[in-house]
C-alpha cells in the first residue's frame, strides 16, 4: 500500500509542471472596451457593454500564456440612433455573428510593463492577424491591461453597401481597452 501511495505521489509530482496555468479573473466593473470612429471627419466614441476574457498569463512563462477575448457585438453602444443600426446585416450582422473574438498566438515582452500580443481577430466571419500593444500596471491584487490598436472596418465588412464610402465613415477605427484582472503573478 505504501509503495502504491508513493508511486501515485511521484506521478502527481512529475505531472505538476504540465498543469495548466492558473487563469486570471476579469473585474467587469473596472474594465472597458471602447472604440473611436470618424463620421464625416468628426470623432464618434462608442463602447461594448458586454465582453469576456479567458486569460492565463504569467510574465515568467510567456510561451505558455494565452489570451482569448470575446465581445458581444450586439452590445455596441454609440447613441440611440446608431444602436438601432449597428446590429443590422450592413454593420455587425448580430443575428449571424453575435460575437467578435481575439485569440492570442504569441506574447512578447517589450520592457518591464509593455507587451505585444499577436493573434487572430475575428469579426463578422472574417479573421485577420493583429498585434496588440498592452501595458500592464499592478496595484495590489489587481492588474490592469490597457492599450489601443487600429483596425480597418472594411476588412471585417463592417459598414457595407452605401456605408463602404469612407468619406462618410472612415475606414480606420481605433479600439481601446482597459481590462482589470485578478490573479496575475507579480511583474
Amino acid at each position: 500500500m505504501k509503495t502504491r501511495l508513493l508511486s501515485l505521489a511521484l506521478v502527481a509530482a512529475s505531472l505538476s509542471p504540465l498543469a495548466v496555468q492558473a487563469q486570471q479573473a476579469i473585474v467587469p466593473a473596472q474594465s472597458e472596451v471602447a472604440f473611436t470612429s470618424r463620421q464625416m471627419g468628426v470623432p464618434v466614441d462608442g463602447k461594448f457593454k458586454s465582453f469576456s476574457a479567458q486569460v492565463a498569463f504569467d510574465p515568467a512563462k510567456l510561451a505558455t500564456s494565452s489570451i482569448a477575448f470575446t465581445v458581444d457585438t450586439g452590445s455596441a453602444d454609440i447613441s440611440r440612433e446608431a444602436n438601432a443600426e449597428l446590429p443590422k446585416a450592413t454593420w455587425f450582422n448580430v443575428a449571424q455573428f453575435p460575437k467578435a473574438t481575439f485569440q492570442s498566438s504569441a506574447i512578447k515582452r517589450i520592457d518591464a510593463t509593455k507587451y505585444e500580443v499577436a493573434g487572430k481577430l475575428s469579426i463578422k466571419g472574417v479573421s485577420s492577424d493583429v498585434v496588440v500593444p498592452v501595458t500592464l500596471a499592478q496595484n495590489g491584487a489587481t492588474t490592469v491591461a490597457s492599450g489601443a490598436f487600429p483596425i480597418k472596418r472594411l476588412t471585417f465588412r463592417i459598414g457595407e453597401k452605401e456605408w463602404a464610402d469612407t468619406s462618410m465613415v472612415a475606414d480606420e477605427v481605433q479600439v481601446k481597452f482597459k481590462i482589470a484582472l485578478t490573479g496575475v503573478p507579480k511583474l
